[in-house]
């Protein structure tokens, strides 16, 4: 997340190539996906943020592309969205079995 991030950054002021940030965002999306977590939040938040990181790459393909990404970066940040709440709201019982969700928040 934190990679994308800055990329996205890099292409929001022009540069990074918006190939590299879908790219980017789709192969976050795999890495969330060979994931295998056992505790129901954690496996509530890898779909949601499978789903945002899909939903991004897709949107900022169709903005290099001219055309309106608008509802497709609607759906990345809300299913983000639903991600931090899910692990908020999960935070304080994983912190007590020795799970760090801090830095995804």
């Amino acid at each position: 997340m934190t990679g994308l991030g800055a990329l996205t950054a890099d292409y929001q002021s022009g540069q990074a190539e918006p190939k590299d940030v879908a790219q980017q965002a789709f192969d976050a999306a795999v890495r969330v996906q060979h994931t295998d977590p056992k505790d129901p939040s954690l496996k509530a938040a890898q779909k949601y943020l499978d789903a945002m990181f899909q939903e991004y790459g897709t949107a900022v393909t169709i903005q290099a592309k001219g055309g309106d990404a608008g509802e497709r970066m609607y759906r990345a940040y809300g299913l983000a969205n639903f991600a931090h709440d899910v692990l908020l709201q999960a935070q304080p019982a994983l912190s007590q079995r020795g799970c760090d969700v801090a830095p995804l928040l």
